[in-house]
């Protein structure tokens, strides 16, 4: 490999770099947690659908709709997110990155957990729960070590998303446990991938958008980082804060419109229009306005259009799994060596989520359960098409990268 052992151990021992031996899929973070990731949220979706039917009961003891709201929030998403950051802080830090058995051990503990909640060990769900909550904690530890390694600073604003999101687990299952609503804790948990979104997004997107830009010739590109995305940033911070405390509160809708309005003015300053032809970069600007549209939603409910639940689905499917299902396919392409350009079936992935993100309010106005079920059908398609199409790349060797 070029390195002694040696040089590729911190001090704490871990073995790092990227592996060469053992199954191509833990030799990098991205590969077990997106396929594991996409393959959850499809299972996810196919047994709720079941158990709404009358066929079966995902969670035993904890409730099946607390189960799926549960692994919405924090099962298939902890894993896309554990995926995309496994990726992007050793580029951040430029250290290397975890591969090989540790990386199948935190693989493995991820894998635990969704067993453990779905299929509860005992008639209590008390000992899967314990098991489940591992995984955040586990994660945020790992990157708050390589960010303080790297003395990256500034990106330990990311560990603190992450800890939130430890916390709001901890939160939901309290609640469940204690025949309480996990309401807050699952605003909470929106919030925290809203704000990643907002951080990271908000460098990536424009980012993404500027080379593809470059590459074809003199032309408006996008507004760098100033003032006004810091404004955009803290402002949306503290609606995010409101809406979690006091989801209905009229302050909170009038700032969430506010907020809502200065998304979409940031979203205009990257020129995404300009991307039309590139599905692969467009689709990142598709989440980012669904994030607007989510606040917007967050609005409307305030003012009693809509409820909060639908606007949480707004948030959750459109804004998160849809920034989610474009960080994915781009991040496999581009790291397996495939050309990065979008195929049909990636195309219609996106258009299929963010078809579930519009669906599912709209249902709220009329023909509830066609239109449900609807959502759920385009759920599965957008993972579905994302799983056929990219777990062989997952799953074999790197590919010379032939353009782009």
């Amino acid at each position: 490999m070029g390195k002694s052992a040696k040089s590729l151990r911190p001090e704490g021992g871990i073995p790092r770099g990227l592996s060469r031996t053992g199954p191509v899929l833990f030799s990098y973070g991205f590969r077990p947690f997106f396929l594991g990731g996409a393959l959850w949220a499809v299972v996810i979706m196919l047994l709720w659908i079941a158990a709404l039917t009358g066929h079966g009961a995902p969670g035993g003891a904890y409730g099946a709709s607390h189960w799926h709201m549960h692994e919405m929030l924090f099962g298939f998403s902890s894993a896309i997110l554990a995926g995309f950051l496994m990726t992007a802080v050793p580029n951040w830090t430029g250290r290397m990155p975890l591969s090989g058995r540790p990386l199948m051990a935190l693989s493995a503990l991820w894998l635990a957990g969704r067993l453990a909640i779905t299929f509860p060990p005992t008639a209590s769900p008390l000992p899967g729960v314990v098991l489940e909550s591992l995984f955040l904690p586990v994660m945020a530890l790992v990157f708050l070590t390589e960010i303080v390694a790297g003395r990256k600073w500034r990106d330990l604003k990311v560990v603190g998303a992450v800890a939130v999101l430890a916390l709001a687990n901890t939160g939901f299952h309290l609640a469940v446990l204690r025949d309480g609503d996990p309401a807050m804790a699952a605003r909470a948990a929106i919030s925290a991938y809203v704000l990643l979104i907002i951080i990271i997004g908000g460098r990536i997107t424009p980012s993404f958008t500027r080379n593809w830009l470059a590459r074809r010739g003199p032309g408006p590109l996008p507004v760098p980082y100033n003032r006004f995305d810091t404004v955009v940033s803290c402002a949306s911070a503290a609606t995010l804060l409101g809406w979690v405390l006091a989801p209905e509160a009229l302050p909170v809708a009038l700032a969430a419109c506010a907020a809502a309005a200065l998304n979409l003015a940031r979203l205009a300053r990257w020129r995404g229009w300009l991307t039309a032809r590139e599905p692969l970069v467009l689709s990142l600007h598709g989440g980012y306005l669904m994030l607007a549209l989510g606040f917007a939603a967050v609005g409307l409910a305030g003012f009693g259009v809509m409820s909060t639940a639908a606007a949480l689905h707004v948030f959750g499917v459109g804004a998160i799994g849809g920034e989610m299902l474009a960080v994915m396919t781009r991040a496999t392409r581009g790291h397996t060596g495939r050309e990065l350009t979008a195929s049909l079936p990636t195309s219609l992935s996106y258009l299929a989520i963010f078809a579930a993100a519009l669906l599912r309010p709209a249902a709220e106005f009329g023909a509830y359960e066609p239109l449900i079920h609807a959502t759920g059908a385009a759920w599965i398609l957008a993972f579905g098409l994302f799983c056929v199409e990219h777990a062989p790349m997952l799953l074999r060797q790197r590919k010379t990268l032939r353009g782009a």
